[in-house]
């Protein structure tokens, strides 16, 4: 284990014991914080809230503005969710923070925060990694035991499962994310990000497919040319029903296949997706017809808590807290790379 996530010796027993956990979440466009409490192996949100920053129409995420907007929610939120919990800093037994990867500004903001929270009130302080904690956060919602895991959003296209104390990856987009694929599409059509729920909304107005780049190589996949057709035909003034609806059957498509190829070969019972691209019912019922076909259940995050939220960054925190994780605030830097197979299960 790496010295930054060097871990004590002692670990928190699973008793009824009651721990609670302040999560920070601040890896790109939301800033959100939750409190979870558990029980033994049993977990409960107290609250959660969270501010999004929204850019200009036809704008990114602009790291420096986001940043701003964390800073200056991050206090309310707090009191927000202390307030909805019914508890204080006090009561807290350790503080949570997404760690990476992500935005480097954003996530500056909430280690600061946290680390502040942290020294202020003697508490512990839990490093997560974001995509792992959509992952438990996932797994925990939906009571699945020992699934494949399908984690899409804007940050994160990738097919994983656990082994050997890891989540190992067995497929992955080659550019860019199914989540930066709608965004950006978006964007093109003069639509601000985070543009998943237009998306959607839009496709379902059409049943004209189109025929567009289609690019799986093994279990990966490779978005950047979808893009480029997609956006070829919005400029020759192609109807924008119609285009979102084949851009999301492709895009789909290619990650069921190579979801099912991944399941074939895992022989997993369980299919679980994650991640705020979870939320697509399109993208949901194509992966249940797929796991009808090969008898295996499929399990999806609800919508309140597929995108990024605290209530991942807490819980995980519990779980890492309770496996021994505490780490001092001299290694708490930002992570803005940090790949989900590079964290040790220790929970």
């Amino acid at each position: 284990m790496s010295k930054l996530l060097e871990i004590s010796i002692e670990k928190k027993e699973d008793s009824e014991t009651r721990l609670v956990c302040l999560g920070i979440e601040s890896t790109a466009h939301t800033f959100g914080v939750s409190i979870v409490e558990s029980k033994g192996r049993t977990f409960n949100i107290l609250s959660d809230a969270k501010e999004i920053y929204r850019p200009e129409e036809g704008k990114g995420i602009h790291p420096r503005e986001a940043s701003k907007h964390h800073a200056q929610k991050a206090s309310s939120i707090i009191l927000r969710v202390l307030n909805e919990s019914g508890l204080s800093l006090v009561d807290v037994d350790a503080i949570a923070f997404s760690q990476g990867p992500g935005l480097g500004p954003c996530l500056r903001i909430g280690a600061v925060v946290a680390r502040t929270l942290s020294a202020y009130y003697q508490k512990p302080l839990i490093p997560v990694n974001h995509a792992v904690a959509h992952i438990e956060l996932a797994k925990i919602l939906t009571g699945a035991i020992d699934p494949l895991v399908l984690l899409v959003s804007g940050g994160h296209t990738v097919i994983v499962a656990l082994s050997f104390g890891r989540w190992r990856i067995l497929g992955e987009t080659l550019d860019i994310t199914i989540g930066q694929l709608i965004d950006q599409f978006g964007r093109e059509a003069g639509y601000s990000s985070p543009f998943g729920r237009e998306f959607e909304q839009i496709s379902c107005k059409s049943t004209n497919y189109i025929d567009l780049p289609y690019t799986v190589k093994g279990n990966d996949v490779s978005f950047s040319g979808l893009l480029t057709a997609a956006k070829k035909l919005l400029k020759e003034g192609i109807a924008i029903e119609d285009i979102c609806f084949s851009l999301q059957e492709t895009s789909f498509a290619m990650l069921v296949e190579s979801v099912e190829r991944a399941l074939s070969f895992t022989e997993k019972k369980e299919l679980l997706l994650a991640g705020g691209v979870a939320a697509n019912k399109t993208l949901q019922n194509m992966l249940k017809s797929m796991c009808q076909i090969h008898d295996s259940g499929f399990l999806s995050i609800q919508r309140e808590y597929s995108g990024d939220c605290g209530a991942q960054i807490a819980l995980n925190g519990l779980q890492l807290f309770k496996g021994g994780m505490n780490i001092d605030i001299s290694n708490s830097s930002v992570r803005q790379s940090w790949r989900l197979d590079e964290v040790d299960v220790i929970w």
